[in-house]
């Protein structure tokens, strides 16, 4: 068995209209699945992916308004990379990043930014045959859109037994996996001589996908390794297992379905607030507490 990839990344906003703002209308991905925390359901969970909400482009924030800004440090993801198709497509996000006032940072085959709250991101150009997973938006042709997830940056130092027991392969100072679908990383280095603190503009965890009949076996194979993964946990949408890898990173596994479009008309993902069936008591006492989301695509022509 081997991980086909990333699945999500989960961060953490103190803004969610900001943070709608910044990743529908600047980066031009699609709001999939607005929820709510299903371990605290008084905040946001909002999902965001490619134009089906597909595994492997899901970037995902728990919204805790006020949150105080955090930083990254020792057993933490700081930095999430994301696949372009090309060097054009580089330049045409130092250009459009630019002119919304962030800064960029070119290096080769690669451009380095910060979302508004300082949460670090890269974009690359892809060299494997992966299919892009692409968002539509008006103003970002698709070539140039995002294709999903690359990879992680972690801080820490990697337990080479741990990892080769969960199928990842070092590859140029890199633990790769892949599968049937999709292949992602994670590339560990050492800490900065501060204390990281969770907070807004942080990676709560990040997620790899795995088939649903593997998850049973993924669940021994972490306990065999000398992990402590919780059960296997029913998020309606994938079932998950999370467990600190011995770095300290938060790791997650989350299956390839049932997907998003389980209990939403794929053509409306995203517009109106989705409790799971366990939580949809709760309507009448979460709703007035959550921060009132517009659709981001309600100005758009009809496509």
């Amino acid at each position: 068995m081997r991980f086909d990839g990333i699945h999500h990344v989960t961060c953490i906003t103190a803004d969610a209209p900001a943070n709608v703002d910044f990743y529908t209308r600047v980066l031009g991905l699609r709001l999939v699945k607005k929820t709510v925390n299903q371990d605290d359901p008084t905040v946001y969970h909002l999902f965001y992916a490619d134009e089906d909400g597909s595994a492997g482009s899901d970037i995902t924030f728990f919204e805790y308004p006020n949150a105080r800004p955090g930083q990254a440090g020792d057993g933490m993801v700081h930095t999430v990379v994301w696949r372009v198709g090309s060097p054009e497509a580089l330049e045409f996000w130092a250009n459009r990043l630019g002119a919304e006032g962030h800064e960029v940072e070119a290096d080769g085959e690669s451009l380095r930014f910060a979302n508004p709250e300082g949460l670090q991101h890269e974009l690359v150009v892809s060299h494997v045959a992966d299919e892009p997973l692409v968002a539509h938006h008006p103003e970002i042709p698709r070539e140039v859109a995002l294709w999903g997830f690359e990879g992680v940056r972690a801080y820490g130092r990697a337990s080479d037994d741990f990892l080769t027991a969960l199928g990842f392969e070092q590859e140029e100072g890199r633990w790769d996996t892949r599968a049937e679908t999709r292949g992602g990383w994670i590339e560990y280095a050492e800490a900065p001589h501060v204390a990281g603190v969770g907070g807004a503009g942080t990676v709560h965890h990040v997620a790899w996908a795995s088939k649903m009949e593997d998850q049973e076996a993924w669940h021994d194979r972490v306990l065999e390794a000398g992990g402590n993964p919780t059960q296997i946990i029913d998020r309606f949408w994938f079932r998950s297992i999370y467990f600190r890898e011995p770095a300290g990173v938060l790791f997650e596994i989350a299956t390839l379905g049932p997907g998003f479009t389980t209990d939403e008309d794929p053509e409306h993902l995203g517009e109106k607030l989705i409790l799971p069936p366990a939580f949809e008591h709760l309507r009448e006492r979460v709703e007035p507490v959550l921060t009132p989301l517009p659709d981001p695509r309600a100005g758009w022509a009809k496509r």
